[in-house]
């Protein structure tokens, strides 16, 4: 009993780092699945992950260990906090590649700082313990136990986690095929494993997909994806073929503007009165979702200009810009198009003056090409921004493909001495107070961009496609969205279906206006005009939404909705959209989950092995 004490009290400080580690991973495992957290479901993967980190702590003498412990637990807790800033924002885990990509912190401070809360500096809180231990070691002598007794130890608690965590990444595996292979749900595994588990698996098929970046493709699934980007070809759509042909085209991608502020009205005023008044005039898309990854805005373009999906974690315009792209600026080149990008930030942000030359841009007019005369947010104003683009497209040689993307509106909103107070009601001063605000001031700036086009008789020549990239409200504010909606509260079905963004093409002479119905995404643009425009429309992911009778869109995590139903990935459940009813997953359920995760790898090897470059030769 006495040997035993003794060891006990050597190693009190392994305990202690042990206890509050597994504490901590709880916590934040409640913070990111408050719906779906159960204690008793997580509670022993985490353990068993905690012992695996702890088992080495055995191995280091004592009055080393205690300071390796506190550099151990600040990183650990650092990283925690970071998973959960990160988790309110993009509502996902960030993976290697994230980190590798490094965000562009510095160039969105403002948005990180807007996320960060000082109850999460609680996670550092035992460092105090830690510190107090510290110091007693440094009053009191004791020996160094046995080599022996270490080794023996250490490979108990190291046996012990690892054999627990097989049984539960093995459990996992057979539950969910294909997910820890793929990591298209990074916030299912960290619910079921515990983040520290999720980050482990993370960085092992991060380590394998850089192995098999450097090793072909088998033949077999090779041929499997051409086949499906063959079958997918809109080549055989009718409606609208070639409506734009020698048109110019003229994109604008809105940032945050989300579908629920359309024709929304507050104290008898529209907050995008301007927008409503285009909508009207246009092929409105009422059912279109956004479906960027860990990207953000880059992957709303990336989709929208390749009809692929983005990276399953980090960003596509960062991981594969020497690709080669069958993209919307190279077939409308090829149909001699002159083409541009217009953006009012830096052209080095997000890789936009590398990925831009691949997409097949001649031009792209950035920070540097416009006068930097007034500043909302983050950089140029729209309304500055859209006046001085005009003049640019003024000089374009026709036919022209220019691709805008706006910049006022972006989070945190917060600008409100340049955005006016359109809105002062209950929730004024809370995110989404601002938000309307802002939104409210881009509508201004894009409907006097509209009148000019029209104006100069622009738009007598030109189809203009509009749309929102992704969403404005995160996650950990939907229930100041909840009450702007007048409901109590938002399921994960709900909330989901709050998730669409405004997506209109307007054609000249108001052609073709009126509501369409069809679910669509952004991974659908291209192909849409790619019919419209008569031009070749091969190896696209996406769908013709003029001439498409299924309506499924792919999100990257593994959910999807087809419009009848709506599978929640994070959750593992099917809902039935017009009732609101749970379903029971069948055969015919599972079967279109496959083909969901199937697409998504299909996209995942196009990007991992150039694929494009291979398929565009052999057409050749």
């Amino acid at each position: 009993m006495k040997k035993f004490s003794a060891f006990m009290l050597h190693n009190v400080d392994i305990y202690l780092f042990f206890i509050s580690l597994t504490v901590k991973v709880l916590i934040f495992s409640r913070q990111i699945q408050p719906n779906y957290f159960s204690y008793k479901s997580v509670l022993s993967p985490i353990i068993a992950s905690a012992l695996v980190l702890c088992s080495f702590l055995f191995l280091i003498n004592k009055r080393k260990r205690i300071k390796f412990i506190m550099i151990l637990d600040f990183l650990l807790s650092f990283i925690i906090i970071c998973d959960v800033n990160y988790y309110r924002y993009f509502k996902d885990i960030p993976s290697v590649s994230v980190v590798r990509n490094g965000l562009l912190l510095g160039d969105v401070k403002s948005s990180v700082g807007s996320l960060f809360k000082f109850s999460d500096l609680l996670f550092l809180s035992d460092l105090v313990v830690f510190f107090i231990i510290k110091e007693l070691y440094n009053h009191i002598t004791s020996k160094n136990q046995k080599l022996s007794l270490k080794l023996a130890s250490f490979l108990l608690v190291l046996l012990s986690g690892c054999m627990l965590n097989g049984y539960y990444i093995n459990r996992l595996s057979i539950e969910q095929p294909r997910l820890l292979s793929t990591m298209f749900n990074r916030v299912y595994i960290a619910n079921e494993l515990g983040i520290i588990n999720a980050h482990s698996v993370d960085i092992f098929n991060e380590v394998k997909n850089d192995v098999s970046k450097h090793t072909l493709l088998s033949k077999e699934k090779e041929n499997d994806i051409k086949t499906f980007l063959e079958t997918n070809s809109t080549s055989k759509s009718v409606n609208l073929k070639g409506e734009g042909e020698g048109k110019n085209l003229i994109m604008i991608q809105v940032e945050a503007l989300q579908q629920f502020v359309i024709n929304k009205t507050i104290d008898g005023k529209e907050i995008t009165p301007n927008l409503n008044k285009w909508v009207k005039k246009s092929a409105y898309f009422n059912n279109f979702f956004y479906q960027v990854s860990g990207g953000g805005t880059s992957d709303a373009e990336f989709m929208t200009n390749n009809s692929l999906y983005p990276a399953p974690s980090g960003a596509a315009y960062y991981l594969y810009a020497g690709n080669e792209y069958n993209s919307l600026g190279n077939a409308l080149k090829n149909s001699g198009y002159s083409t541009a990008a217009f953006h009012g930030y830096k052209s080095t942000f997000w890789n936009r003056d590398v990925m831009y030359k691949n997409e097949g841009f001649d031009n792209f007019f950035n920070e540097r090409d416009f006068n930097i005369d007034s500043q909302v947010g983050l950089g140029l104003s729209d309304k500055s921004f859209l006046s001085q683009s005009l003049e640019k497209l003024k000089t374009m040689q026709k036919p022209y493909y220019s691709f805008l993307i706006t910049l006022s509106s972006h989070f945190p909103y917060d600008d409100q001495k340049n955005y006016g107070n359109f809105y002062s009601g209950e929730l004024s001063g809370t995110l989404i107070g601002d938000y309307i605000n802002a939104i409210h001031y881009t509508d201004e700036a894009l409907g006097s961009f509209f009148d000019n086009l029209d104006k100069e008789g622009i738009l007598k020549d030109s189809v203009v496609v509009l749309y929102g990239d992704h969403n404005a409200i995160p996650d950990n504010k939907k229930d100041d969205l909840a009450k702007f909606e007048g409901v109590s509260e938002l399921n994960d079905l709900q909330w989901a279906m709050l998730q669409k963004v405004p997506m209109f093409i307007h054609f000249p002479e108001d052609k073709n206006n009126g509501v369409y119905d069809t679910f669509g995404g952004e991974m659908d643009i291209y192909p849409t005009l790619a019919n419209i425009f008569s031009i070749e429309s091969k190896n696209m992911l996406g769908k013709d939404l003029f001439n498409s009778t299924e309506g499924t869109v792919l999100f990257r995590n593994g959910s999807f909705t087809d419009g009848n139903i709506y599978y929640h990935s994070p959750s593992n459940t099917y809902y039935d959209i017009t009732s609101g009813q749970k379903l029971s997953e069948d055969e015919t359920l599972k079967g279109k989950k496959d083909d969901a995760l199937t697409q998504l790898e299909y996209s995942d090897d196009i990007l991992k092995h150039n694929l494009l470059k291979k398929y565009m030769v052999d057409s050749n």
